[in-house]
């Protein structure tokens, strides 16, 4: 199993266009869910009278999972493909999900954008197209998803297919690298195999075209950063600290320090899935116990680095955002919470140095005095209390962060330079 390359792969797209169903339907298709859990969320879903709703439904018993804090194993949403093993790192129904794209957001090298036949481009889909591009998705595939609901119709595909290119143009998105594949999920045309419905279409599958996107190299080289999701306490071991390595090699032995909590020591063992192992690195998710380290020591976004090379604690950090909605303007001294990795910290607008022109990425205006929705801007944030995070140019994975307020995601941004305490 491991011997395969690993991607990290995002579904994104409206939350009505089928993702879940999509997710459910590779998971099915690949031999990752067996047959008799289908079974029986066939039957839970018959019994609702939601009858072939069996693939949303595995992905809603997972989301639910998640819920309840199940983050350890996330082997369910792994899938392989001839050449690869997928992990899925968002499940799509998420309340949360433009959010955790964006914490997350390193994570995703690809992402498939479902788009429904029978309804297009929706507000959500311009918004993940956009999240995509700010966040440095390398290969879009667009799926044009529910071609059984408009009788497979080859000229409403191209409809489609035209307006989410225009979209992509719009924002810069390198509209030759995106595959665009007419499918239905729920039905299977063009997920696994060839559809007799679309004799029209000669291009691959999904999974065929899972299997040609481009080889990823793992950030194994980079230094050690683990953001920390859980802290466990666990009998006859002690605690666990518990997340997921974004860059660099963790090994028994080793010295770390947990920032900004700032309590660190040696590694004495590293678990995944349960079993001990002696290294683990990047994308894999991990329990570890620190001679020394107490549960209260540490907590949830903390990041866990070689005490050598320690993660950085911003007094304050430049920043390119993209403001996407926001109810007025933005001007200096707004205080929303900004959502880094698994961090949660609010962060106050000290300055607005520059607004940019969103489609050049080219300064239109030195220290304007706000900004609005639509607006790109450089700006320099304080955090209310202390935060881990690296510019995006030396460590990409902790570099992006989303800015939430009023229950909306305000702006998504990547660190430009960190200012250290």
């Amino acid at each position: 199993m491991a011997d395969k390359p690993h991607q990290n792969l995002a579904i994104i797209g409206h939350v009505d266009h089928g993702k879940s169903t999509l997710v459910g339907r590779l998971l099915f298709e690949t031999g990752s869910v067996p047959e008799h859990v289908i079974e029986q969320y066939r039957e839970e879903a018959e019994e609702k009278g939601k009858g072939g709703f069996e693939f949303a439904y595995v992905m809603d018993n997972l989301a639910e999972e998640r819920e309840r804090g199940v983050t350890i194993d996330i082997a369910h949403q792994r899938f392989d493909t001839d050449k690869y093993y997928f992990t899925i790192v968002d499940t799509p129904g998420h309340r949360d999900f433009v959010k955790n794209m964006i914490t997350g957001a390193s994570q995703a090298d690809h992402a498939v954008l479902v788009v429904a036949a029978d309804d297009g481009v929706a507000p959500q889909t311009r918004e993940h197209v956009f999240l995509s591009k700010t966040l440095g998705i390398e290969t879009l595939i667009v799926a044009v998803n529910k071609m059984d609901t408009v009788d497979y119709s080859e000229e409403t595909y191209k409809e489609v297919k035209a307006e989410v290119q225009k979209l992509l143009k719009q924002v810069r998105f390198d509209s030759d690298d995106a595959r665009f594949i007419p499918i239905s999920a729920f039905e299977g045309d063009n997920v696994a195999e060839h559809s007799e419905n679309t004799p029209w279409y000669d291009g691959p599958t999904i999974l065929e075209a899972l299997n040609d996107l481009p080889e990823m190299s793992p950030p194994t080289d980079a230094p050690l950063r683990i953001p920390i999701q859980d802290v466990y306490t666990i009998s006859g071991i002690g605690t666990v600290p518990v997340g997921r390595i974004e860059t660099g090699v963790l090994k028994p032995g080793m010295n770390v320090v947990f920032m900004p909590s700032d309590v660190g020591g040696e590694v004495k063992t590293v678990e995944m899935h349960h079993e001990e192992v002696d290294e683990a690195g990047p994308g894999d998710n991990v329990g570890f116990n620190v001679r020394g380290v107490g549960k209260d020591d540490i907590r949830r976004g903390d990041v866990c680095g070689e005490a050598s090379n320690p993660p950085k604690v911003a007094e304050t950090f430049k920043a390119q955002i993209v403001v996407m909605q926001h109810p007025s303007v933005i001007t200096v001294g707004y205080t929303p919470v900004l959502h880094a990795h698994t961090a949660q910290v609010a962060c106050t607008f000290e300055s607005i140095d520059q607004k940019l022109d969103p489609k050049t990425g080219e300064v239109a205006e030195e220290n304007p005095d706000f900004i609005k929705a639509g607006d790109a801007a450089v700006v320099t944030l304080r955090p209310q209390k202390p935060l881990s995070i690296e510019p995006s140019g030396e460590i990409p994975e902790l570099g992006s962060f989303a800015v939430r307020d009023m229950g909306q995601t305000i702006a998504a941004g990547k660190v430009l330079e960190v200012n250290e305490r």
